[in-house]
């Protein structure tokens, strides 16, 4: 029944309802899920990629610190550890301890989720450190990485695909043994 008032439009004495039925809200709910479980697989893959670019410079940024360093400090060879490549973030004074070749972060072992070392080592009695290994290893594996990235002496970076193992520093013949990067 329509009422009709002077001056007026016409107005119904049934209301109509507006807004979304619980079934449409739903399913609209749904199509996020979907859309979301699509996209955050794809999305984890490109964050793991990025921190293993990361990895595989920071690896080559070491080995080139530890060249300089071997180049700056003749009578000690390569860098024993990691830390004497760097030095304090404020004013680094260069010595055989912190060279302040490279930054304070990743001298201190840690950079977009992977762990670092280095480590020189003397081969025939000589006291001089004449070779070394640098290398990385995911903090947590299939999360932040899931390659094992190092450099021995020759400069060569090697990886080693697929293993939830410490960063391999142990000895240059463990990193000699990884394939090579392509």
């Amino acid at each position: 029944m329509i009422v009709y008032m002077a001056g007026k439009k016409p107005i119904s004495k049934v209301k109509r309802m507006r807004g979304f039925s619980l079934i449409e809200l739903l399913i609209v709910v749904a199509i996020i899920l979907i859309i979301a479980a699509i996209a955050i697989p794809n999305l984890l893959r490109a964050k793991i990629a990025a921190n293993e670019a990361s990895a595989a410079n920071s690896v080559r940024k070491i080995a080139t610190a530890e060249v300089t360093y071997n180049s700056a400090f003749p009578t000690v060879g390569y860098a024993a550890a990691l830390t004497e490549l760097g030095g304090p973030s404020v004013a680094c004074n260069p010595s055989s301890t912190t060279a302040c070749i490279i930054d304070n972060s990743l001298s201190n072992g840690q950079r977009s989720g992977y762990q670092f070392v280095a480590v020189g080592t003397s081969t025939g009695g000589s006291g001089v450190n004449n070779q070394f290994v640098a290398g990385s290893a995911p903090l947590t594996f299939n999360n932040t990485g899931v390659r094992n990235f190092c450099i021995v002496t020759d400069g060569v970076l090697r990886v080693d695909p697929g293993t939830a193992t410490p960063p391999p520093a142990n000895t240059v013949a463990l990193c000699a043994a990884y394939p090579l990067t392509q």
